[in-house]
Parts: structure tokens; C-alpha cells; sequence
């Protein structure tokens, strides 16, 4: 995704001030796209410049008075195209993946703390997702527009119970390990480079 299809999506919302925008990627799309007030405020210029959103005129001019902006035709039009395209998914990327391989071979000296911290992270954020399900999409809410936006939730909620899942996982494997000194050193067994998708 890219920052300036987030900000044509938020637009065609609801008109917004740059100052909106910013609170509102704080408050619900910077759950999975995230970007600062800076970026955000050099794109509304950008996409102005390129005619794909306006400022909307002010009903009583004011000095320091905040622009708001709409979405003009071409910037529907674009987001229209962009939403159509096709797109590969993205290799996955996860330091504490590859912290946890390099621990097969230095050791894991100071994972467990860190599993333990990431688990807490993930549950806090899993228990925001679900109270704002909880609060936004009660039962009867099916119109297009909430069901898609419940999907994007469900996306979040459903990752965050994987995560919370495989960290309490870790942790459990991470208790069964030998202690080190009762190991071999990984350079004095011979075994061929561990293969499959953790290889990286």
C-alpha cells in the first residue's frame, strides 16, 4: 500500500484538514499503515499539485484557519485503478525471526525477556482490536461499507491471536531447552544447513 492511495481513501471518507488526516492514521489507518505527520502533509501538497484533491474554500476566511481537502474526479479515478491492479504480496520481514535463528548458534541469552515483552505487546493490541470491533460493528451492522472495514479488523484481530499464540509457543520451547552448557557446540555435530521457510 502507499501513502498517497491512504490519504485519497481517508479523503473520500470523510474531507478532512491535514491536522484531521494525521489524527485520524494515529486512530484507525495507521493500525496498518503508518506514517508521520511530515509525510503526511508533504503528500496533501503533492496530490494537490497533481490535481487529484483540492483544498475546499473557507467559509469565513481566517488567518492560521486549517485547509481542509476533498478528493477531486482524477483522484477517484486513480484509487479506483490502484484498488483494481493486481499486487504480489510481500516477503515477510521479522527481526525477532531471525534474532531467534542466530540464537540456535550464540545462544539465547536474553530472548526469553524479549519473547516475553513482544507477548504483552501483542495482547495489549489484540485487546484494542477487539473492543473496536466490540464498539463499531455490532451484530446487525452488514451494509458493504461497515463488512469490508470489519474484514480489514478481522485482519488485524487474526494476526495479533497468531502472534500472541506462537509467542506463548516459543516461550514453552524456549523453557524446554537444554540448559547450554549441557549442549553441544553447533559446529561439533555434523549436520547439513537447516532447510524450509525459516531458512530466510
Amino acid at each position: 500500500m502507499s501513502l498517497p492511495h491512504a490519504i485519497l481513501t481517508a479523503l473520500l471518507e470523510k474531507p478532512s484538514s491535514g491536522l484531521e488526516l494525521t489524527r485520524r492514521f494515529d486512530k484507525s489507518i495507521g493500525y496498518f499503515w503508518s506514517a508521520t505527520h511530515q509525510q503526511i502533509y508533504r503528500e496533501l501538497g503533492r496530490l494537490e499539485g497533481e490535481g487529484l484533491i483540492r483544498a475546499l474554500p473557507a467559509q469565513q476566511p481566517a488567518r492560521g484557519q486549517k485547509k481542509s481537502y476533498e478528493v477531486l474526479p482524477a483522484g477517484r479515478a486513480e484509487l479506483a485503478r490502484w484498488t483494481a491492479a493486481s499486487q504480489d504480496p510481500k516477503p515477510h520481514r521479522d527481526a525477532m525471526l531471525l534474532r531467534l535463528r542466530a540464537a540456535a548458534v550464540v545462544g539465547t541469552e536474553g530472548i526469553e525477556d524479549d519473547l516475553r515483552r513482544h507477548l504483552e505487546l501483542h495482547r495489549r493490541q489484540l485487546a484494542e482490536y477487539q473492543e473496536i470491533q466490540r464498539r463499531d460493528f455490532p451484530p446487525g451492522r452488514d451494509d458493504p461499507e461497515d463488512r469490508l472495514r470489519h474484514l480489514v479488523l478481522r485482519a488485524g484481530i487474526d494476526l495479533e491471536t497468531f502472534w500472541t499464540g506462537w509467542l506463548e509457543h516459543a516461550l514453552t520451547e524456549l523453557a524446554g531447552l537444554p540448559d547450554p552448557e549441557d549442549r553441544p557446540a553447533p559446529w561439533a555435530t555434523d549436520r547439513p544447513d537447516p532447510g524450509g521457510p525459516h531458512t530466510g
